[in-house]
């Protein structure tokens, strides 16, 4: 048979579920398998999983076949994923859209053979029918079959490493037809089964397999070490059998087929071989190695009671369009070979053929003992390739994968609660690794998926950002001699004035009055019956100015109209103490009316503090850290329906301020009954005080950032208990500031899972994330010409690349 048209030798009889009966009378159940991502497993996990597939294999009924078919194909990256809503968006969707990377599809095929001897010949047509009266005498046996296979399963997935899901009719017709069709897109066609390759359609195929115990070297083992992150003072491990996997950037397949066999039907042929080997008269070195391999084999048998004999067999099936690539290709596969000291078989004209259509799940039974290694369960899963692709979350914050810098989607809020518990998260970076880049892309983000945002900063890092929402933010800024831009008080009708509000503005007055004292109950409820019969009484043009205004007028009757004891609000006192922050007083700019009181606060999705100037006044400070706690309030505080974060940058320096960390502490344990999160920013964790107000920051903060840092991990290591794998991970990190490809790579944990990502930006998201240097200078003069910061970084960008 040199030409097979599908259409006419059809290999499925029925599909019901995710069982598939087949013509030749074999009955597959079919499975799609979610592995972890690549490079977020250590030594031990990989252990783990080598463990979770024995258990599950081991006993399974004799007879039955295992396929695992890892597929791995060049696609282009669709980027349906990243929305084009705003400028920043639209041009990180154009940039990424069409990106090759390789994408991986793993299935398990478990298969209950019509004929259960699995003898097959050496060359079987896998397309012939059997009679229909065999396909229903196999009814009666399918059931336990499936018994059984549904045990497997269910270990599998209660392992939480592995996971696999029954395939639906449609994808196994999918599976089948597009193997059969070679890969091909937008149009059928037949298998041409050529002397020097297989061609189907544009693509030309190729195989090597490992068909006999001869071909493996010494060891076999279930991870070795990744050479390229390891270092003298670490080791990162990788799959045994990864490199012909992901990191074999062809378009490939990965074909391992397990024959469950009986023990001791083995053990008796293998002690029979023993015998005719010892006996042979023409004893050759080859005969010397076969020996030495069987004897190994039976020596585990005997001393294993666990022990699993199989027959088994593995392929790699490559393709291409030209196919003067498939030996390149070849070459590539034999030397990863090389490095695994196994050596391929390479069939050709009838064995390729052969190899290939077997290769189907369906016919993987037809394989004879020539095409078969022996040898233990145990050694042949560490063949399995147990990661995968970077996973993207239904909705997140885009990062990019370390393969590609293929954008990946990371749920770091996590809405369902199914990795964290608390969504607060720390960034750690020493100066100059691009923390405050970090953070605007994070926060970027959030804002344009409709999170409010409060950000308290001591440098302008995210004035830039925020300048393409115009008026979606404020910038709280104190300039000497300015007001700070905002009238707490200012209410547009009655209605604003909730209990909520009322409860933040009595906050309010209260701290401005108390300098640190504690208030009483009595005194909280006085200063909201002043608060009342003012806005009962002034309808207009509210402030802070206009409230004194009222008392003065009011000082001689005030707590006998609103029934209030003078223990409870004096109004000497709020006269004396206010009295500098109204008229002439010395703090009297930072709450002058503007001529336009006609926002709120409220409306603002976006409110940046930039603290920096006021950092020495001590006064002045704490009237902006009033502001912020007023401005949480009435926003990230006022509606749980919505999401908000507050972001406090530099954290280590505004640690020095009085009360911030006790401020931040509050945030922290309020914000669990909100829809919100907190998240700091420090150079080092050993910036953040070893006490017991941090560790209760540290305990509800479960997503954790950390870029490269020289001076090392050790600390973070410590206070944040990462593991062992976390700390290799952190130390693989690599950042790429040259060449077509600039990137940084960030270690992220969310929860317990944890890996290395990297943020790759296109030129307009680079220049709006800028914090300092000539280049954020230069967009900034553009800005103060056009008013308009899309417009300056569309110029800022044109003259650079020009």
């Amino acid at each position: 048979m040199n030409k097979i048209n599908l259409s006419s030798h059809y290999p499925i009889i029925d599909i019901k579920d995710h069982i598939l009966f087949a013509t030749n009378g074999n009955v597959v159940l079919c499975y799609k398998v979610d592995f972890p991502e690549i490079y977020s497993l250590s030594e031990n996990d990989f252990e783990d999983i080598h463990g979770v597939w024995f258990q599950a294999f081991k006993a399974l009924p004799v007879s039955t076949v295992l396929h695992k078919q890892d597929m791995y194909q060049k696609v282009n990256y669709d980027a349906k994923a990243i929305p084009k809503d705003s400028f920043l968006a639209r041009a990180t969707n154009t940039y990424f859209k069409g990106r090759e990377y390789m994408k991986h599809t793993s299935y398990l095929f478990f298969t209950l053979p019509i004929n259960k001897a699995l003898n097959a010949s050496k060359f079987t047509n896998p397309f012939r029918k059997v009679e229909k009266e065999i396909y229903k005498k196999l009814d009666h046996n399918v059931s336990e079959f499936i018994a059984s296979v549904n045990d497997a399963v269910a270990y599998i997935n209660n392992s939480h490493k592995v996971k696999l899901i029954p395939l639906s009719p449609e994808s196994i017709k999918d599976i089948s037809d597009t193997y059969f069709n070679g890969f091909n897109e937008d149009f059928d066609t037949d298998i041409q089964l050529k002397k020097t390759n297989i061609e189907i359609g544009e693509h030309h195929f190729d195989v090597l397999a490992v068909n006999s115990e001869l071909c493996f070297g010494d060891v076999v083992q279930t991870s070795k070490t990744n050479a390229k992150f390891t270092s003298d003072d670490f080791v990162f491990h990788q799959g045994f059998m990864d490199g012909l996997g992901l990191s074999l950037n062809e378009n490939h397949m990965v074909n391992q087929i397990i024959y469950l066999d009986d023990k001791h039907k083995w053990r008796k042929l293998l002690d029979k071989k023993i015998e005719e080997l010892n006996k042979s008269s023409n004893f050759g070195t080859q005969n010397k190695v076969v020996l030495k391999k069987i004897k190994a084999i039976v020596a585990q048998i005997n001393a294993d009671d666990n022990s699993r004999i199989i027959r088994g067999h593995f392929n790699i099936i490559f393709w291409s369009r030209e196919a003067r690539e498939l030996s390149k290709i070849a070459s590539k596969i034999k030397a990863e070979f090389k490095e695994l000291d196994i050596v391929p078989y390479y069939p050709k004209g009838e064995e390729r053929k052969n190899y290939f259509l077997n290769s189907y799940c369906c016919f993987s039974s037809n394989f004879s003992n020539e095409d078969l290694y022996v040898t233990d369960l145990k050694h042949a899963l560490c063949l399995y390739i147990n990661n995968t692709n970077y996973k993207s979350d239904a909705t997140g914050i885009i990062f990019n994968d370390r393969q590609h810098n293929i954008p990946v989607l990371k749920d770091v809020w996590d809405e369902e609660k199914k990795r964290i518990k608390a969504r607060n998260f720390a960034i750690f970076a020493p100066t100059g690794e691009g923390k405050s880049f970090l953070a605007n892309n994070i926060l970027r983000q959030y804002f344009e998926a409709g999170v409010r945002l409060v950000i308290i900063d001591l440098g302008g890092s995210y004035s830039k950002f925020a300048k393409l929402y115009p008026d979606d933010h404020i910038i709280l800024r104190y300039e000497q001699g300015k007001n700070l831009g905002i009238n707490p008080f200012y209410i547009s009708n009655q209605s604003d004035l909730t209990p909520e509000r009322l409860e933040d503005l009595a906050v309010f007055i209260l701290e401005l009055l108390a300098s640190g004292k504690k208030t009483s109950k009595a005194e909280e409820v006085a200063v909201k019956k002043v608060l009342l019969y003012y806005y009962a009484v002034i309808r207009t043009g509210h402030s802070l100015a206009s409230l004194y205004q009222f008392i003065e007028k009011k000082k001689d009757t005030l707590i006998a109209e609103i029934n209030v004891k003078e223990t409870h609000f004096s109004v000497y006192n709020f006269l004396h103490i206010l009295s500098e922050y109204v008229d002439n007083g010395l703090y009297s700019f930072l709450f002058a009316i503007n001529e336009d009181q006609t926002y709120k606060i409220e409306d603002k999705r976006m409110i940046i503090f930039e603290l920096d100037e006021v950092k020495n006044n001590k006064e002045i400070l704490s009237v902006m850290l009033k502001l912020i706690k007023s401005a949480i309030q009435r926003t990230i505080w006022r509606n749980k329906a919505e999401k908000g974060i507050i972001l406090f940058d530099e954290f280590a320096k505004q640690l020095k301020f009085e009360n911030v960390l006790e401020s931040v502490e509050f945030y922290y344990q309020a914000i669990r009954k909100q829809n919100g999160a907190i998240g700091v920013i420090l150079q080092s964790i050993n910036q953040l005080p070893n006490n017991s107000t941090s560790a209760s920051i540290l305990e509800n903060t479960q997503v954790i950032y950390s870029l490269r840092n020289e001076k090392g991990y050790d600390e973070l290591q410590k206070r944040l208990n990462l593991s062992s794998h976390d700390l290799n991970q952190l130390k693989s990190i690599r950042n790429n500031f040259t060449g077509a490809r600039i990137y940084t790579e960030i270690f992220i944990k969310i929860g317990k899972e944890s890996n290395i990502f990297r943020l790759e930006v296109p030129k307009e998201v680079y220049a709006a994330y800028l914090t300092d240097g000539k280049e954020s200078d230069a967009i900034m003069a553009i800005y103060n010409e056009v008013k308009n910061m899309e417009a300056a970084i569309n110029g800022f960008i044109k003259s650079k690349y020009k």
